[in-house]
C-alpha cells in the first residue's frame, strides 16, 4: 500500500509540473526539479473543504485525511492542482485534526496555489549558495522549494503561529531538505541570519517593513504583495538591492496576491449582491469602455486614488462597489453605458482616474520611494505634473491582532 501511494504521489507530481510547463507558468529548470523531487503530500496531509456558500454564517467544512483510504483520492487530486490549500482554522492545533464536516471558525493558514508559488519563486532567480529568508510560510511549500534550490541550512521561515511553526518543521525535517522555522513576528524579519541574498513574504503588507529591506544583501531580491483594502487589484512589490548597496523598487498590478497579515479588514461586496441585483441603478451614458482585467497598471491605481472601492468578480457585467457608502457602478448592458447607485459616484471617479493614466502614459508599473524625506514609502509613474503617484499607509494604521 505504501509503495503504492508513493507511486500515484511520484505520477501526481509528475502531471502537475507537465500541467505547469505546458501552461508557460513553469519554466525555471531548477524549480523544476525541486518540484519534482519534493513530496508536496508530507507538507500537506490533509485539507479543508468547504462546504457552505457564498455569505453563509457560520461556514460547514470538511476536512479530508489523507492517511485516510476514503479521503485519498480527492486529497491527492486537491493537493497537486492549483488551487489553494486551506489547513487551519482559527489558529488550531495540527497535531490531531478529526476528519470530516465541522462548522464554523476561518481559515487562518493555508498554501497558496501552485501557479503563483511558481511564479514567486522565479522571480526571486534562486541559486544554490543563496541566504534565503520567507517571512509567513505556512505550511513551508515555498520554504521547501526554495531550500531543495539554495542548500541545506541556508533557508529560514518566520512564523507567528506557533502551532503552524511546528507543524512545518515537523513536516520539513521528514523532507530533510535543511529548512529552518522561527516562531516570531514576520514584520521583524530574522536579524540573526541576516543578510539574506533572497526575500520572500507570504503575506501581503500595505508597506515594506523597514527590517526587511535592512536585511537585504547587496545583490539582493525582495518580493511581496502590497495590499490595500480591497483584495481586487492587489500589486506585486520587488525590491532589489545593488553590489553598491542603492535600493530600487518597483511596484506592478497583478492579477492575484497574497493574503494580507493577521488582523487586516478587507471590504468586500457581498452583502450588497442582492441588493444590486434587485436594483442595478439610474442608467447614464459614459465615455468609459469598461477596463479590461489586465490593465493591471489602471487597477492598480484605483486601488490607492479611488480607495474604498471592491469589484464583485462573481456578478454577470463588471460591478464596483464601495461598502461604506452604500454605492454602487454596474457596468452595461452597452460599453457606453454605466448604471449608478448610491450618494457616492464609483464611475465618476474611475473615469477621472482613468483620463489621468491615459495622460500619465498608461503606466504598468510604478517606482516605489522606500526612503522617502517624510519618512513614508512613496509611489510614482514617473517624472513630470502628469504622473500618478501616492503614498503608502504605514504599517501603524494597519489594525494588528495578538497572538
Amino acid at each position: 500500500m505504501a509503495l503504492d501511494l508513493r507511486t500515484a504521489t511520484s505520477r501526481r507530481r509528475a502531471d502537475m509540473v507537465d500541467r505547469l510547463t505546458a501552461d508557460g507558468v513553469l519554466t525555471d529548470a531548477l524549480l523544476r526539479h525541486a518540484l519534482l523531487r519534493l513530496p508536496r503530500e508530507i507538507l500537506l496531509p490533509h485539507a479543508y473543504v468547504r462546504v457552505s456558500g457564498p455569505g453563509a454564517d457560520p461556514i460547514d467544512w470538511r476536512l479530508l485525511d489523507g492517511s485516510h483510504p476514503d479521503d485519498r483520492q480527492e486529497w491527492l487530486e486537491l493537493i497537486h492542482s492549483d488551487e489553494s490549500i486551506l489547513l487551519q482554522r482559527d489558529g488550531e492545533p495540527l497535531d490531531a485534526l478529526p476528519r470530516g464536516p465541522v462548522t464554523g471558525g476561518h481559515m487562518t493558514s493555508m498554501s497558496t496555489y501552485t501557479p503563483a508559488t511558481v511564479e514567486a519563486l522565479q522571480a526571486m532567480e534562486l541559486a544554490s549558495g543563496q541566504r534565503y529568508l520567507e517571512l509567513g510560510p505556512g505550511p513551508g511549500v515555498s520554504l521547501a522549494l526554495a531550500a531543495a534550490i539554495t542548500g541545506p541550512g541556508l533557508a529560514t521561515g518566520v512564523e507567528r503561529d506557533g502551532p503552524m511553526a511546528a507543524f512545518a518543521q515537523r513536516n520539513l525535517d521528514r523532507l530533510d531538505v535543511g529548512a529552518e522555522v522561527i516562531e516570531g513576528d514576520a514584520l521583524e524579519g530574522h536579524e540573526a541570519r541576516a543578510p539574506y541574498d533572497r526575500i520572500h513574504s507570504g503575506i501581503g503588507v500595505p508597506c515594506v517593513p523597514v527590517p526587511w529591506v535592512e536585511q537585504l544583501a547587496p545583490g539582493g531580491r525582495l518580493l511581496t504583495t502590497l495590499v490595500t483594502r480591497t483584495p481586487s487589484w492587489p500589486g506585486q512589490l520587488l525590491v532589489t538591492r545593488s553590489a553598491s548597496g542603492t535600493v530600487e523598487a518597483v511596484l506592478r498590478g497583478r492579477p492575484r496576491g497574497y493574503r494580507p497579515l493577521l488582523g487586516y479588514r478587507w471590504l468586500n461586496a457581498l452583502d450588497h449582491r442582492a441588493r444590486i441585483k434587485d436594483d442595478p441603478g439610474t442608467a447614464r451614458s459614459t465615455p468609459l469602455t469598461p477596463p479590461p482585467d489586465d490593465a493591471y497598471g489602471f487597477w492598480l491605481a484605483a486601488a490607492y486614488l479611488a480607495p474604498g472601492l471592491v469589484r464583485d468578480f462573481q456578478a454577470g457585467t463588471m460591478t464596483i462597489v464601495a461598502p461604506e457608502d452604500d454605492s454602487w457602478a454596474v457596468a452595461g448592458p452597452d460599453d457606453d453605458t454605466v448604471r449608478m447607485h448610491g450618494p457616492r459616484d464609483v464611475w465618476t471617479e474611475l473615469e477621472d482616474l482613468h483620463t489621468r493614466w491615459e495622460e500619465a502614459g498608461r503606466p504598468e508599473q510604478y517606482r516605489v520611494d522606500l526612503r522617502d524625506s517624510s519618512g513614508g514609502q512613496y509611489v510614482t509613474s514617473g517624472a513630470g505634473p502628469k504622473a500618478l503617484s501616492w503614498t503608502l499607509p504605514p504599517l501603524a494604521a494597519v489594525p494588528r491582532q495578538t497572538p
